[in-house]
């Protein structure tokens, strides 16, 4: 008897079957992901400093501000990581 996970795994497949990447579009991705990263690092630097600021100042709502302007900068670059990535796999 098959599990869940295997039953929906198979219907997976069957609704998209997976493609294979030639090394340049694995390449690619490898830079996407290099990029993404260095964004995200900066993106993280940059309201840890705010944070750190607004919080030493006493300034808790432009720390809650500042908390969600860096999920929401996250967030963005995330997905502009999964788009590029599905573009190249869709090539």
């Amino acid at each position: 008897m098959k599990s869940a996970y295997e039953l929906a795994m198979e219907r997976l497949s069957k609704s998209s079957p997976s493609r294979k990447l030639n090394e340049e579009q694995k390449s690619r991705i490898a830079e996407i992901e290099s990029i993404s990263k260095a964004r995200l690092a900066q993106a993280e630097l940059a309201f840890q400093e705010r944070l750190k600021a607004f919080l030493e100042s006493g300034d808790f709502e432009k720390a809650e501000t500042a908390r969600a302007e860096y999920q929401a900068e996250r967030a963005k670059i995330e997905s502009d990581r999964e788009g590029k990535k599905a573009r190249v796999r869709d090539e």
